[in-house]
């Protein structure tokens, strides 16, 4: 069942999304050459707890997963798409880093991601992650009564078909609110004017996945996702809510 929510339940996550957009906001400028991934999980945390706010992913134990996540952040580097956990590896030069987080705020969750090439990177790297910001935008632009599911994934799959690059279509999306994922399920794929129709009240964190080579994936031992072929991902996700005037994004803070 598709939960939806009440104006005053949307404000509450809406706050929720401004402290996960201030601490994402604070962690992505740390981001640069030989800071550790456990330093900006660190920090993250740090920041949630004087936020008042809960790490959502800190313990979540998701599908295919067989013991509970361990960090704060997703930190997932290069082939890696999502659920990298962070470590002591330090960036380097040219690496694609994705920052996947989550946080419960009086009893909302807020989800959202970026992708950040680090210092020097390639136009291939450049393009990967461009074309994938411009697919959430886009599919963010399409989440509108009327709509449906299908039209978010069509968008997204062209998106990454106009511009050379796969979809990973074995990764979603995610309805949010009281729970951290919630239905309905949102494919980085689809079919205009297929599945469910979007009306006013529903909550979405979009989150297209696209990689320069093979759009198969695998787990690693540490149980996070990558690509199948070792190609380089990128990452990009809002939560949003559905209105009567379109699509209203949470996770920014304004």
């Amino acid at each position: 069942m598709v939960n939806t929510y009440s104006f005053s339940e949307i404000k509450k996550i809406v706050l929720a999304g401004k402290i996960l957009a201030k601490i994402l906001e604070t962690v992505k400028k740390e981001v640069k050459v030989g800071v550790s991934l456990r330093h900006l999980d660190r920090l993250a945390f740090q920041l949630a707890k004087k936020y008042k706010a809960r790490p959502a992913f800190l313990g979540y134990q998701p599908d295919n997963a067989s013991k509970p996540f361990g960090g704060s952040i997703c930190a997932s580097i290069n082939d890696v798409i999502v659920h990298g956990l962070p470590s002591d590896y330090k960036l380097q030069n040219g690496d694609v880093l994705k920052i996947d987080f989550g946080i419960e705020y009086q009893s909302f969750f807020a989800d959202a991601a970026i992708t950040i090439g680090i210092d020097e990177i390639s136009k291939e790297t450049k393009h990967l992650i461009e074309t994938t910001e411009s697919a959430l935008k886009k599919a963010i632009k399409m989440a509108k009564p009327g709509r449906t599911l299908g039209d978010i994934g069509w968008i997204i799959e062209k998106t990454a078909e106009d511009n050379g690059l796969k979809v990973i279509k074995d990764l979603t999306g995610h309805g949010i609110g009281r729970e951290l994922h919630e239905d309905p399920v949102i494919y980085n794929f689809g079919k205009k004017a297929s599945g469910i129709k979007l009306e006013p009240g529903m909550v979405l964190a979009i989150e297209p996945m696209f990689s320069i080579g093979s759009g198969k994936i695998i787990q690693r031992p540490d149980e996070s996702w990558a690509t199948e072929d070792g190609s380089l991902s990128a990452h990009f996700e809002h939560t949003i809510a559905i209105t009567e005037k379109g699509s209203q994004i949470l996770t920014i803070n304004n």
